[in-house]
């Protein structure tokens, strides 16, 4: 009798050191994990120079491009309206939103030296966040814009003043702030272990999912109900209001009328599809369908093509803006 209890004892007392080296392990893989690896484009190393120069070129393109956006409105008196008030803070915030993740991107491509600190990555991310959340929002506000400007045009002037353009704008700029911060903290309170290795080129939420530990299914209901608040219900507003504006354009008499309502609002069409489109697909899936290599071909569009496109969109295809361009160079 005495033996077998002795027995119970020492298997009870193996379990429990068994139990107690497994929480330390644990532990210690949690908190060792101070910082990342963004493995970016490792996959390709023979086009390591030519993804550098690519990404160079379109981030300069970005800068110049919406920078002379910008300063054109500045100048010429006759593009200080809403439509263009609104142009130019999307044209600040593309610059703004580009510099969170394209710079660390080139760096990493020149130096092949891919660390990212937590803290690093946890700023990059919530940044990243914000400004995409604020890009939803300032589209949807740019719709709203459109719709009045042409559905009810009598009204225009008196809706769309100064302080309701600035209201509009100062909303879309600060209404994701507490939200993403608070979904940053959340994403970021997630035990990391094992691999630190993040096959992305920036720190986005579906790859870091990937090497959280443990059960992150609150986590991802979270990040799919603000998806929904700040991409889905914008992107929502924005086809409401382009159908209302379509069919007010089809019942318009003049030919000339309807082709100029059509050239406004393909411009703003055009991008709400490239940058909606991309991230409706990345955020919207579970994480088990979510593949590293289409993941980071679809953020491309998000993040670099938008962008980029974005000052050509609405340059070469408003006539107002070429005109103050062609008069400023010389």
């Amino acid at each position: 009798m005495l033996f077998k209890n002795v027995k119970v004892l020492i298997i009870l007392n193996l379990q429990y050191l068994q139990m107690e080296s497994k929480l330390r392990a644990k532990e210690s893989s949690n908190t060792t994990i101070m910082e990342f690896v963004l493995l970016g484009f490792t996959d390709i190393p023979h086009l390591q120079m030519f993804l550098l120069g690519i990404f160079f070129f379109a981030y300069v393109i970005i800068l110049m491009g919406n920078g002379i956006i910008i300063l054109i409105t500045r100048v010429d008196k006759a593009l200080q309206t809403p439509m263009y008030f609104f142009l130019v803070n999307f044209s600040f915030l593309e610059i703004c939103y580009v510099s969170i993740t394209i710079p660390k991107m080139l760096v990493n491509l020149w130096t092949q030296q891919r660390n990212i600190s937590l803290s690093e990555c946890a700023t990059q991310m919530c940044f990243f966040l914000i400004l995409g959340s604020t890009e939803c929002l300032l589209l949807a506000v740019m719709a709203y814009d459109r719709y009045v400007a042409i559905c009810n045009p009598l009204h225009y002037p008196l809706v769309m003043n100064r302080r309701v353009c600035t209201q509009l704008v100062t909303g879309s700029w600060i209404t994701a702030i507490p939200v993403q911060i608070g979904q940053t903290y959340q994403i970021f309170s997630l035990p990391f272990c094992g691999s630190n290795q993040i096959n992305h080129f920036f720190c986005d939420i579906p790859p870091l999912f990937k090497l959280a530990c443990g059960d992150t299914f609150v986590n991802e209901m979270s990040v799919y109900i603000v998806v929904v608040l700040f991409l889905t219900v914008p992107f929502l507003l924005i086809i409401g209001s382009y159908g209302k504006i379509m069919s007010t354009i089809l019942r318009l008499p003049s030919a000339t009328s309807r082709a100029k309502a059509f050239s406004t609002c393909s411009s703003h069409l055009t991008v709400v599809a490239l940058f909606f489109g991309s991230g409706i697909i990345t955020y919207f899936q579970p994480k088990s369908k979510h593949s590293s290599g289409r993941d980071r071909v679809l953020s491309l569009f998000y993040t670099i093509v938008t962008p980029m496109f974005n000052p050509i969109i609405y340059t070469l295809r408003n006539k107002d803006v070429m005109a103050t361009l062609r008069k400023l160079l010389p």
